[in-house]
């Protein structure tokens, strides 16, 4: 029994590696490492959790020391968290979306505007013909 390559059977040659283009925008670079500064703050958070527990189980003296640095723990992660959200609002204020859609939709306002102007001036018009005789003429007739 032998093995055929896609190339020996006669198909196209397949490859390893198949580039795919990307679903979502990569993070600009400020935002990434404020991520990635926090997620490992997070995760060492964590294991220092873990470590007081499994030493507050045991007995053991290190306990109360590794439940303090997790608390200390705690409130720095959660600054790390705030900071990469706060550092993404600031990107996307700083040099966030360049499209204009307040002109756009103030364009489309004004266009709506226009029409239902001469909505009313139509309707206007047609309430003056009716209160001046009926007829549906401007002028009198002679």
């Amino acid at each position: 029994m032998t093995i055929e390559t896609a190339e020996e059977a006669g198909g196209p040659a397949r490859t390893l590696w198949v580039e795919e283009p990307a679903v979502r925008r990569r993070m600009p670079d400020p935002v990434r490492s404020s991520a990635v500064r926090a997620v490992l703050i997070v995760s060492v958070t964590l294991i220092q959790a873990v470590t007081a527990v499994l030493c507050t189980l045991a007995g053991s003296w290190l306990a109360f020391p590794m439940v303090l640095s997790s608390v200390v723990g705690t409130v720095v992660a959660t600054w790390a968290v705030l900071d990469v959200w706060i550092t993404r609002q600031v990107w996307n204020q700083r040099h966030g979306v360049t499209s204009v859609p307040s002109s756009t939709a103030r364009r489309l306002r004004k266009e709506r505007r226009a029409a239902q102007r001469d909505a009313q001036r139509q309707q206007r018009d047609a309430e003056r013909i009716r209160r001046s005789g009926g007829s549906g003429r401007l002028s009198p007739q002679s």
